[in-house]
Order: structure tokens, then sequence, then C-alpha cells
């Protein structure tokens, strides 16, 4: 039986009943597909879920305030996919009138869509024969052709998207695509996955030469930077805080903050003057100090570790721009922040 049938059969037994799955809508399709290009389904489908719910069309998103839209993705991380998002849905209404690109080389257009984003809405939205290759394919397919090649390289980029193209199901792209990516999931997992179950084993290269564990290979790239962050919790007698918005361009771009400095080392109650405060109203105002937490919190992302301290700063004066404690939870925020203020007693 050929790959792409033994995949499609297996498919058709074991796939997941999941919303995006149950129509053809090329919006719903891509909000599922840009939520889960780095996350888990099982996190994603209660985002999935809300954005739908509060915007059922590319009209309703397209007309929300980008606060509101980064509000809504709170706690799922790598936001400029949000933000991505947002601008694209923008630009199919004001630009394409509402219609949403119906092919693959239209789709890579829009913000935030790439190669394995376009090839998916392309096939399950509209039935083009694009093969889709994200992590899941990457890995049953070293596996199964007992494939080498780094998963990360340019060589091995174009190799693998070669070789997806080449075993895609003409009459069934949607749902070839859909199959392969859901047995890389449940199936051929990353770890200890159930070889005596598979479908593939006996034409499984990494099986018979015992590389299940070794494939796919990726070379590592991504250096891990240490940072350390102290965030200035300005709080005056009127129940009023600092909350700022980043501007500056990064992966918490347009979220909001505390008053932010950075220390070249973890710092104790007995270190605030080593703090940099020179650009802060801090310089021309009496204020009390104290540290919330002694022992930093550490935040890992995927290419920086954050060392954090919150630093509560009690002053009589704060600027006009000061908003009130109730109001903090309706701005968008990092999880480092939303967990402190969840903790936090003004």
């Amino acid at each position: 039986m050929d790959f792409n049938l033994k995949l499609i059969n297996w498919y058709s037994v074991k796939k997941r009943e999941l919303p995006w799955r149950k129509t053809s809508n090329p919006y719903y399709i891509w909000l599922s597909e840009i939520i889960l290009q780095q996350t888990q389904v099982k996190q994603g489908l209660p985002y999935y879920d809300a954005f739908v719910t509060k915007y059922p069309t590319i009209f309703d998103l397209a007309e929300a305030s980008e606060t509101s839209v980064l509000k809504l993705w709170q706690g799922l991380g790598y936001y400029s996919r949000a933000r991505n998002l947002h601008t694209a849905a923008k630009y199919i209404v004001n630009e394409l009138e509402g219609q949403f690109p119906n092919t693959y080389k239209d789709l890579l257009k829009l913000k935030g869509v790439g190669d394995y984003t376009a090839s998916a809405i392309a096939s399950i939205a509209f039935g083009e024969v694009a093969a889709v290759v994200d992590g899941n394919v990457y890995r049953v397919l070293s596996r199964y052709f007992g494939i080498d090649t780094a998963i990360n390289s340019t060589l091995g980029i174009k190799e693998f998207k070669s070789l997806a193209a080449s075993l895609i199901s003409k009459d069934q792209p949607a749902t070839y695509n859909q199959a392969i990516m859901e047995f890389g999931a449940l199936q051929c997992k990353p770890k200890n996955p159930d070889c005596t179950t598979c479908p593939l084993a006996s034409g499984c290269v990494a099986l018979q030469k015992k590389l299940v564990d070794t494939l796919p290979v990726k070379l590592k790239k991504t250096k891990v930077t240490t940072k350390y962050f102290n965030f200035l919790v300005c709080i005056d007698p009127n129940k009023k805080v600092l909350f700022e918005k980043r501007t500056k361009k990064g992966i918490w771009q347009n979220l909001y903050q505390f008053p932010l400095i950075e220390s070249e080392k973890s710092l104790s109650i007995n270190e605030f003057d080593l703090l940099d405060i020179e650009n802060t109203f801090l310089k021309t105002t009496p204020f009390d100090y104290s540290l919330y937490n002694e022992t930093d919190i550490v935040h890992k992302l995927s290419h920086q570790h954050l060392y954090t301290k919150f630093w509560i700063i009690e002053t009589e004066h704060l600027p006009k721009e000061a908003i009130s404690i109730e109001s903090l939870t309706k701005y968008p925020a990092p999880v480092l922040i939303s967990n402190f203020l969840h903790k936090f007693t003004f």
C-alpha cells in the first residue's frame, strides 16, 4: 500500500475531532494555523475558541484594536503572531475587499504567513496540491526514509520540501496533509513512539537501523543569552501605578509592563543604588522602596533567560500618565507581568 494511502487510512480512524477540521472557511483555518505555529493543540484550542467567539469574521478581527487582540492572545507567547494576524486581517479587509487569498502564492503575501502556513491553508481550504512541512512532517519523513540531513539547514529544507511534494496525494491533498501532521503528533512522537503499533513500521528505515531516537537531525543555532530585569512597581497614595507600552521591536512589542531597568547582575535589596534610574522620574522624586522577591523569578524564552526582580516603589507623586490599579488587567501584558499581577496585593 502506498505511503500516503497508509497515512490517510490511519487518519480516518485515529484523527482528533477539532473544530477547524469541521470547516473549509479559510478564516478559521488560517486562525488555527497561526495559533498552532508554535503551540500545542491542547494549549491553543481555548485561544482558538476565544478568537472565533469574539471575532467570528475577518471583518470583526480587522476592526478590533491591536490592544484588544494582544489581550486575547495573552499567555500564548510569540506575540508577533498576534500582531501579524491583525495586520493581515486589515490587509484582507481593506486591500482585498474581504476576499481571502485562495492560492499558495497569494497566501504567502500575508504578514506572518510562510511556506508551511500557506501550504496548509491552500490545501485544506482550497484543495490545492501544496505539501506541508512542519516539525511533525520533518520527523515522519526523516525517520521513515532514514534521512540524516539537518532539518534546519538550507539543504535540508529543500530536500524535505521536495520529498513532501513528491508524496502528497494529488486526489486528497487536504486529507493527506492533515494526516501526516497528525501522524507525527500522535504516532511518530518525538520521544518514545510506539513503533509496535505503527502502520509504517515495515518500511521505516529508522526502525530497521535503530535510528528512531537520533532522527531527525537538527543543528543547534540558538544561543541563549541571560538578562537581568528590574521592574519598578511605582504606586502612589491614590492607588495609581505606572504601566508602560513597549514600543521597541521585540517579542513583547506593544505589550505593557512596569518601568524596566536592566542590570549587569542580579541585585539584592542592599544594591538598589546600582540601578540606573537617571532616566526615570524617580531621579527628582522622594520615594521608599522594598524588594518583592529576593530570589529571581526566572522566565525562560527560546533565545533568552530573564532573571527578574520586582521593586515596589512608594511615592507621593506619579506622572500624569499613571493609571488606576483596577484598570491594570485591561492591558495586554507578558506572562511574567501577568503572573505578578495575580499574586501581588496592591
